[in-house]
């Protein structure tokens, strides 16, 4: 489905990355850099289509003492993903979303977590993540993800005046 927003045949790369992200995106608490109370995260595409970025948790995320708050891991999984829809040219938003917690993940230590497509099936894509420390995978992700269409637009909200 065509999109406004969403056109592959848009800037290239990072560009269309960025762009798409900033229409579609423009408040997300994981890649907003204008959430003041977000998370920040500047994903870079790649050449393989994949999206990366390294992030280091404070203990304000904190679940069990020393660790990330599970609930953290699948937002910066799921936000991962979508950033690799947008990478793409894709506005999708998350309709299932699984999560493989394999190891702990410790606040204060880098952390990457990226994100690639497994299956496009416009308007329906498969997408998988994980999230490294010191190069173990400590948790691993797939999501489906529904494409929306020009009538989704979710620009205005009550309280973004």
């Amino acid at each position: 489905m065509p999109n406004s927003i969403n056109t592959a045949s848009a800037e290239p790369g990072p560009l269309r990355h960025r762009t798409v992200r900033t229409r579609a995106h423009p408040y997300c608490v994981v890649c907003s850099q204008s959430n003041p109370l977000g998370l920040g995260l500047e994903f870079s595409a790649h050449s393989d289509g994949s999206v990366s970025a390294s992030f280091y948790g404070h203990a304000a995320l904190e679940g069990y003492e020393g660790c990330l708050h599970g609930g953290m891991i699948a937002s910066l999984l799921d936000g991962a993903m979508t950033n690799c829809l947008f990478a793409q040219g894709h506005v999708a938003m998350t309709a299932e979303l699984k999560v493989r917690y394999r190891k702990p993940v410790f606040i204060g230590q880098e952390m990457i977590v990226r994100a690639w497509i497994a299956r496009a099936r416009a308007p329906l894509y498969l997408v998988e993540a994980e999230l490294k420390q010191e190069g173990c995978v400590k948790a691993a992700a797939s999501a489906k993800f529904i494409e929306q269409n020009e009538r989704a637009d979710h620009s205005h909200r009550p309280g973004r005046e």
